[in-house]
């Protein structure tokens, strides 16, 4: 395959060693500088340009879009998405997990166990906030931090408010956190490449720091995950839309939290403390996958008029309860139903002998106007006509 690695750092050991592994397997691969790009939107389909001269047909993207980068890396990314150019990870999945607070609202929709966390946005809030994620001692993170840059740990509600005070009155966005006690300075950072993870290694901090990164001094080892971690970090990566991430994880009392989800892992740390080939499974992961480009399922479903993508919900006491796929009214419509969301289970193409049970979440395609007959209508109080006012319309 042909396939270009999105960098800005050639230097960087993680873009050597995905380039070394991409030649030492037979693949033709370039490093291309991530701002060099033009989007070319003047033409009939989308294309882009690079150093200033239409780009060369490639197989596959890996980006590699560093944090102070995101828009326009993105929007690279999502052009060579409208080209059909595979990468492991979207432009949507890229931005959703660089915003802790989006990848937290996104992952906690799906039951991903992460520490408490508030966001408030007014002065009057935060004390209240803090006592809902536990109370002190809290962690505070900047939205947009990373490698451990701007979280910090406050052992006292009124230290808590000085800080967040401060950085509201900077123009800054923070989450309030609660302090997983049980795991200070240490967590797992979990390798996911498609439906697994190829290496983990545990995080220690050094001395009195309570953050673990790497680039905080901390050190690392290598680590044999329980499957309830490795499913913890595969749903994770999975939700977040990212084929190949690297899963951070606090080691709770009960059970796995996961605390990022990262979309450029740094492979230095990973690779030495385990002595595993991670990049040469990322671009085994990648070769394998050229022939499917991921696609904006709701943008290509959704351009015939009156056509849509839509989820319908099972509730309890719904006729659909019960009843097999091909004994519903679904068959009798012009809807097909693509996936079954069951709790934290998903069936995917689901045949007609499927039985539904209440609460399911059906992702359907179909015809909008049919699929909105089956939503039952919030009931809403009927609005009392009230006298008209001596004054309808004051004066002055």
């Amino acid at each position: 395959m042909k396939l270009a690695i999105l960098s800005r750092a050639p230097q960087a050991y993680s873009t050597q060693r995905l380039r070394a592994a991409a030649l030492q397997r037979g693949h033709r691969v370039k490093v291309l500088n991530t701002l060099r790009f033009a989007i070319d939107l003047s033409g009939a389909e989308p294309d882009l340009q690079y150093r200033g001269k239409l780009l060369s047909d490639y197989d596959a993207i890996l980006p590699r879009i560093g944090n102070s980068i995101t828009y326009f890396g993105t929007a690279v990314v999502r052009q060579f998405e409208q080209m059909d150019v595979y990468t492991p990870n979207t432009a949507t999945g890229i931005t959703n997990s660089r915003d802790k607070l989006r990848a937290t609202q996104i992952l906690s929709r799906h039951d991903i166990a992460m520490p408490a966390t508030a966001f408030v946005h007014a002065r009057a809030d935060v004390r209240m906030a803090i006592e809902r994620v536990g109370g002190a001692p809290v962690v505070i993170k900047l939205l947009e931090g990373t490698q451990g840059i701007g979280v910090i740990l406050a052992p006292e509600v009124k230290i808590a408010e000085a800080i967040i005070e401060t950085l509201h009155s900077t123009k800054q966005n923070v989450l309030i956190q609660s302090f997983v006690s049980e795991s200070k300075g240490r967590d797992i950072r979990a390798l996911v490449v498609g439906d697994r993870v190829v290496a983990a290694m545990r995080r220690v901090a050094t001395g009195d720091e309570f953050r673990s990164n790497v680039h905080r001094g901390g050190s690392v080892e290598a680590v044999e995950l329980t499957p309830e971690y490795t499913r913890a970090a595969v749903r994770a990566a999975q939700i977040m839309g990212l084929r190949v991430a690297g899963v951070d994880m606090l080691e709770g009392n009960d059970g796995p939290l996961v605390m990022e989800v990262n979309s450029s892992p740094g492979l230095e740390g990973i690779e030495r403390a385990t002595g595993l080939d991670v990049a040469g499974a990322i671009i085994d992961y990648i070769a394998g996958q050229v022939a499917f480009p991921e696609i904006d399922v709701r943008q290509r479903l959704s351009v015939s008029t009156g056509y849509g993508v839509a989820e319908i919900v099972v509730h309890s006491d719904a006729d659909l309860v019960g009843k097999r796929l091909a004994d519903s009214m679904l068959s009798d419509l012009d809807v097909t139903v693509l996936t079954v969301h069951r709790g934290t289970a998903v069936i995917p193409n689901p045949k007609r002998d499927v039985v539904l049970e209440a609460n399911d979440r059906l992702l359907c395609f179909g015809k909008l106007e049919d699929m909105r007959s089956m939503i039952p209508e919030r009931r809403r109080r009927r609005a009392r006509v009230r006298k008209l006012p001596k004054e309808p319309i004051p004066e002055g």
